[in-house]
């Protein structure tokens, strides 16, 4: 199996890999701004849990690349339509965001983030179970049962609401509220402990579904 290392010196590696956006919320949920598609340059430095100087320095050292998967910064009359659009309450001159590509993209680049270490070693360890799994014979003997696969899709599904309907529309409310805007954020963070915990469920699933899967080959 490829070591995750391999993602931060190989580009080819990386353009091969950036489609996968779906490993970002598996290992971690991925705040949104309202419109849905992108993040800014603090809500990276969150998810990754670094400080924002080391995503702007990582921005500085990659820009090209970051920008061929969706880096953009806004400025002028695209910075007021994009505030218009997506309710944004700030007099800032400049705006960095973020599209999903270009977090995996950062995944794949930054060094000192166990976050983003996570992201690489979930990418290349889907990479490998897709480039090994047989294409024949897929019923065998120590797999898993139906009912573990349903509670599988479940947990899928539960994740997946989650990370994409409840957390941006809690979002959406924190950005918009006075008064109660400190209860949003301790609810919102409940919500994505709840998705942790589920993904790291699925998570210990697949494992011993890949397990029990080489054990019966």
């Amino acid at each position: 199996m490829i070591n995750e290392a391999v993602l931060l010196e190989s580009k080819i590696l990386r353009d091969s890999a950036v489609g996968r956006t779906d490993v970002l919320d598996k290992v971690k949920a991925l705040s949104l701004l309202p419109d849905g598609m992108h993040v800014t340059t603090a809500m990276v430095a969150v998810y990754f849990e670094v400080g924002v100087e080391a995503i702007k320095s990582l921005v500085k050292d990659h820009r090209a690349e970051l920008e061929g998967n969706g880096y953009r910064l806004l400025v002028g009359e695209e910075l007021r339509s994009f505030k218009d659009l997506s309710r944004i309450q700030s007099r800032t001159r400049s705006l960095a965001l973020f599209s999903r590509r270009a977090v995996l993209n950062v995944a794949m680049l930054l060094r000192d983030s166990e976050v983003a270490r996570q992201v690489r070693v979930y990418l290349l360890d889907m990479e490998y179970l897709v480039r090994t799994r047989p294409v024949d014979n897929p019923v065998r003997t120590g797999t898993f049962s139906l009912a573990d696969h349903i509670a599988q899709r479940i947990d899928q599904r539960i994740t997946h609401v989650l990370a994409h309907t409840v957390v941006p529309m809690f979002n959406a409310l924190i950005e918009t509220s006075g008064e109660h805007k400190r209860e949003l954020v301790a609810l919102r963070t409940g919500v994505q402990h709840i998705e942790r915990r589920l993904r790291q469920h699925h998570a210990r699933l697949r494992r011993l579904e890949t397990a029990r899967y080489e054990k019966g080959r």
